[in-house]
């Protein structure tokens, strides 16, 4: 019997394009994946895809990226801007869907920023989850769902492993853009904030990913984070080349 593949896509902002080329390899070589879950960024590409968005046009939705197209200023008690245009963005493209209308079964992840609790969303409207799970706190107000202040998923699970078992994934890829102890240093005020998340994060990172069947490492210390239209085409292709390197490791673990 068939082993159903899940796909964990951690969050990184600029450097999501990355995932595409992970993507792309895993098509190329017969393993698409059966569920797909997302944090950040990798919520963004996770939902694109999942709703039969072609890599192709994912692709060229990264290249006209600004930062401050995913923001508009909104000074409140809980962060000075609103981010509210992400999920514009989102039903530009797919429209205004449901996360349990998907093509490939989803999940987005986020955090309640008042409980410290992953907060896993399988159902509701997917610009909403994705808008929660891009959420840097301290710099975009939380977003209110179900009566939860909620905030990136970054904070919690990073990569987002744990919902894809009892969705039934069989075997789980996760996709990791952290060097572990290697960070570049910052060249602005949200590159200090991803910094601290992810460092503080790291841990409870390691631990999910003991869960994950293969990982797929890239260090894209190199890349800037704030920038999206930067490098799209060398961060699609390392995010390929990584993926085509493990491709007869993971044959052979899903044939077993």
């Amino acid at each position: 019997m068939k082993k159903k593949i899940g796909l964990a896509l951690c969050g990184g902002a600029a450097r999501g394009s990355a995932h595409l080329g992970v993507i792309q390899a895993l098509e190329d070589f017969n393993l698409k994946p059966d569920y797909i879950s997302g944090t950040s960024i990798g919520a963004v590409v996770a939902a694109l895809y999942a709703f039969n968005v072609p890599i192709s046009e994912i692709r060229k939705f990264a290249e006209s990226l600004k930062w401050f197209k995913f923001t508009r200023f909104s000074l409140s008690r809980t962060g000075f801007m609103s981010n509210a245009d992400v999920g514009r963005i989102i039903e530009s493209i797919i429209g205004s869907k449901n996360i349990e209308d998907a093509k490939i079964k989803l999940a987005i992840v986020a955090s309640d920023i008042a409980t410290g609790e992953t907060v896993i969303l399988k159902k509701g409207k997917v610009s909403d989850a994705i808008m929660a799970s891009t959420c840097i706190p301290g710099v975009f107000s939380p977003v209110i769902l179900d009566g939860r202040m909620l905030v990136d998923g970054l904070i919690t699970e990073n990569i987002p492993v744990s919902p894809l078992k009892p969705m039934g994934a069989d075997y789980i890829i996760a996709v990791s853009f952290n060097p572990k102890s290697k960070f570049r240093k910052p060249e602005g005020y949200i590159d200090v904030l991803l910094n601290a998340f992810e460092i503080a994060a790291w841990q409870r990172t390691e631990y999910f990913l003991q869960e994950a069947d293969a990982v797929v490492e890239l260090n894209l210390e190199e890349f800037s984070r704030t920038d999206f239209r930067k490098k799209v085409d060398a961060l699609f292709n390392e995010g390929y080349r990584q993926t085509v390197l493990q491709i007869n490791s993971i044959k052979s673990s899903l044939n077993e």
